[in-house]
């Protein structure tokens, strides 16, 4: 319903808006347009009469330049000038030696010097004067003719013909400015500048006129937003109508199903008045759906706790077998007379104590399925070997410092077995010495695990033992680790990043 209301006010407002626009952008067009009219016609009537002037000028300076006793033409230069100009129509004639033959008072300072008189453009705006000159040389360039033209003048030469108010004038050329139309304030609440310029011949001289643009008055104003505030009222009401019959029963529903926990039956309709039957409905369906899924979720538990029992059972048997294999191993290593069997014995012992670590810390973490501590894993695998060792090596110590770590079981036992060879290869070489086991974390789901003693430094008894089977067991296990076994010969340290639980 919100959206039928927005979306059928929304065109004719658009339409209103877009009319709106239009009217503005046409008489911005018709404004533009004027102003570029008046600059156009100003710019062709300040060049006719410079123009004009010129022309007079050439004869003058070139019936001068062929008769230099015939100074009867600079009078009449000078009323033909003196009809344009108010203000006398300003001019000289010089030759190349700096005489003034004419010019429109006898008195008349020179403002240009005379080493510039000869070379310039036709027409140019002086530095520090407020005048254009227009030059011209004769044929023979021996005498040159210069007119200067006052603000005033030029700017009641260049007034259009279009009445336009509050209209400025200004000459360029290139860095220089003359400004023709005197410095008054413009309006208040005026608010930009529209500026247009227009050629002069010659091209480098540009007129430009400036007009400040009106005022913004309330109507133009409401009649750009009236559409919108128009449409932004039925909008407003549209939504207050829609959010009381169905958003907020809506948003009620959201939240009713938001905070549902699975096992929970859902009444989301009990506080809810509203007259729309399909937001009933629905939360007769939200109801039923919280039903199934509550019995679902008793049967998903139920079968989750057997399946949980059947893991505990799978476990313990597993830790039972290896504790009778364990116990025939001993009792066979007591039957036997010779060192090299009973040593052999020890060493399968070991390792099969080893696994059954595995299993009664993985057993032992199951309920909360953290994985196997490493903490706990090799402190009871510490105590196992020390119990294990050989006579001579019950007093090897081993110290543990390791961080609250967890890992899988799949990294458990080849750390496990790891440990195990490190240990007995240790108690083989230096059994009165001691050996320090690390756990650190290092960075995201790796740590570091370091075992070292002195023991473990390089020597030819060790090289030995390597090369005769426990090389080959330690790459094995790096390799299901995935990650290579470092070795400090001079330290006695065996080093190996593992992949931890998060």
């Amino acid at each position: 319903m919100f959206l039928i209301l927005t979306l059928a006010l929304l065109p004719l407002g658009l339409i209103a808006l877009v009319a709106s626009l239009q009217a503005i952008e046409t008489a911005d067009l018709e404004k533009e347009a004027l102003l570029r009219v008046a600059v156009s016609q100003s710019a062709r009537k300040l060049t006719a009469d410079l123009e004009s002037d010129r022309t007079a000028l050439q004869l003058t300076v070139n019936n001068l330049a062929a008769t230099p006793s015939d100074t009867s033409i600079c009078d009449r230069l000078n009323l033909f000038l003196a009809k344009n100009d108010r203000d006398g129509g300003r001019y000289a004639i010089y030759d190349r030696t700096g005489r003034t033959l004419c010019a429109s008072h006898p008195d008349l300072a020179p403002i240009v010097p005379s080493q510039e008189r000869f070379g310039g453009p036709t027409a140019q705006l002086l530095d520090g004067a407020p005048y254009l000159l227009t030059r011209v040389r004769s044929r023979d360039d021996r005498l040159v003719g210069l007119i200067y033209y006052s603000r005033a003048h030029l700017e009641s030469a260049a007034d259009p013909a279009t009445a336009l108010q509050n209209r400025r004038l200004s000459l360029h050329e290139g860095h220089r400015r003359l400004n023709l139309s005197p410095a008054r304030p413009f309006p208040a609440g005026a608010v930009g500048l529209t500026s247009l310029s227009a050629p002069l011949e010659p091209p480098n001289i540009v007129l430009t006129m400036t007009v400040r643009d009106p005022p913004e008055t309330l109507a133009r104003t409401l009649s750009l937003f009236l559409p919108l505030v128009m449409w932004f009222a039925a909008a407003a009401i549209g939504w207050f109508v829609v959010n009381r019959l169905l958003i907020r029963p809506l948003v009620l529903l959201r939240r009713t199903v938001a905070a549902y926990h699975p096992g929970e039956v859902l009444e989301p309709m009990r506080r809810v008045r509203t007259p729309a039957r399909e937001i009933i409905a629905l939360g007769e369906t939200f109801r039923e759906i919280s039903e199934d899924v509550a019995t679902h979720e008793a049967e998903m538990a139920e079968g989750l706790e057997t399946q949980r029992k059947l893991t505990r059972e799978v476990h313990h048997r597993v830790k039972n077998n290896l504790q009778i294999i364990a116990s025939l191993i001993n009792l066979h290593a007591r039957s036997a007379h010779e060192p090299e069997a009973v040593e052999a014995y020890a060493s399968i012992q070991r390792r099969v104590d080893a696994l059954s670590v595995v299993h009664r810390n993985h057993f032992a973490e199951l309920e909360e399925n953290r994985g196997v501590g490493v903490r706990a894993l090799i402190s009871e695998l510490s105590a196992s070997l020390r119990g294990t060792a050989p006579a001579e090596a019950r007093r090897f110590g081993i110290q543990i410092d390791s961080d609250d770590l967890h890992i899988s079981q799949d990294v458990a036992v080849p750390i496990a077995f790891l440990t195990t060879e490190l240990v007995e290869l240790a108690m083989r070489l230096d059994p009165q010495g001691r050996m320090r086991i690390s756990v650190q974390w290092q960075q995201d789901d790796r740590a570091l695990l370091a075992i070292q003693s002195s023991g473990l430094r390089e020597s030819p008894t060790m090289s030995a033992y390597l090369d005769d089977r426990y090389g080959r067991v330690l790459t094995g296990l790096s390799r299901q680790l995935r990650a290579p076994l470092d070795h400090d010969g001079e330290a006695g340290r065996y080093a190996i990043a593992i992949t931890i639980l998060p």
